[in-house]
């Protein structure tokens, strides 16, 4: 049976992935605009190339920050210092007046999305039932497809206003409340995780959030049961905690080698070039303004319809492997 307040929970989470979707995704239709072109002065290959750059460049100390503060702060309060940042970081990108100001907002909010989407992933597995674990896991990825799209198709729309920065200005400025909304959310309804409570010594609220969180268990004792369970297996892992990258690299080379090889193959299908640069490539092909807007956003609509299908009747049921082999080939 599912757990539709998981599910929920899961949903409003995904806001954060959903910023990490639109922030990457309205770069595509921002820099495709001439008003955007001729407002910041006809910026370079390479400067708008930097559009991209800097953002990416966000992104990997936002995960890397994940890393060491995630823990420490706690899945709620990392969330909510990521929302902080990508809330200034879009403010300041929709009210750029030169290159440099927009640059700023942007390797502002790509940390903020890149710490936020390493651990959106990790809050929804630690909160997950087992067998829900692949639905609610892929939420996060849906998240990102929606944002995407939602992008896409934003920009198309303010194509057809009146040239001037309302084409680029109002798509960034869309961005702005989502922060605040998942801030407030945090603050207020969301559970924090109960795994992560239990390695932070607070076993009691750990077993308070984990009733909440899962109302799929029939009746107190099977609460009891289930959280004693995971309860033992986390102190098991914590005593044999490994505490540096040599150790995980001497215990489970295997294991890391195949996370960065699949990670590398699929940043190698290209997805993130042509996600970013396909309205300068369909340029190139000679199509027309608006013809190139509403290609991305049809590029953004199908990504996220295959997102929706392949999370809700693939992941848990046909498995990751066979997902990652088919996926890997179709881009072929």
């Amino acid at each position: 049976m599912a757990n539709l307040y998981t599910i929920g929970v899961a949903l409003f989470a995904a806001i954060g992935t959903l910023l990490f979707g639109f922030d990457t995704g309205i770069a595509t239709t921002t820099i495709a605009h001439q008003s955007w072109i001729d407002y910041m002065g006809r910026p370079s290959d390479g400067l708008t190339g930097a559009v991209v750059a800097v953002y990416i460049a966000g992104e990997a100390a936002g995960a890397l920050t994940q890393t060491f503060l995630g823990d420490r702060l706690g899945r709620i309060g990392f969330m909510q210092m990521m929302c902080l940042a990508v809330t200034v970081g879009t403010i300041i990108q929709t009210a750029s007046v030169n290159m440099g100001m927009f640059l700023a907002g942007r390797v502002l909010a790509g940390y903020a999305v890149g710490g936020m989407v390493g651990t959106v992933p990790i809050y929804l597995s630690e909160i997950a039932a087992p067998q829900q674990r692949g639905l609610i896991g892929g939420i996060s990825g849906c998240g990102i497809a929606f944002g995407t799209m939602l992008s896409n198709w934003v920009g198309f729309a303010c194509g057809y206003a009146p040239y001037g920065a309302t084409q680029w200005r109002l798509p960034l400025g869309i961005q702005i409340p989502w922060g605040v909304v998942l801030f407030v959310g945090l603050a207020t309804f969301m559970p924090d995780s109960p795994r992560q409570l239990i390695r932070n010594g607070k076993p009691e609220r750990a077993r308070e959030q984990f009733a909440r969180i899962r109302r799929d268990l029939r009746d107190a004792e099977e609460v009891a049961d289930e959280f004693a369970l995971m309860q033992a297996q986390i102190e098991y892992e914590m005593a044999r905690e490994i505490k540096s990258y040599k150790e995980i690299w001497r215990l489970y080379r295997h294991r890391v080698l195949v996370s960065v090889a699949v990670q590398t193959m699929t940043s190698l299908t290209g997805v993130n070039v042509i996600q970013y640069y396909q309205t300068r490539l369909y340029k190139s092909l000679g199509i027309d303004a608006h013809a190139i807007l509403a290609l991305a956003a049809v590029y953004g609509t199908v990504s996220f319809v295959a997102n929706c299908v392949t999370t809700r009747w693939l992941t848990d049921q046909w498995g990751r492997r066979k997902m990652i082999l088919a996926g890997l080939g179709a881009s072929c």
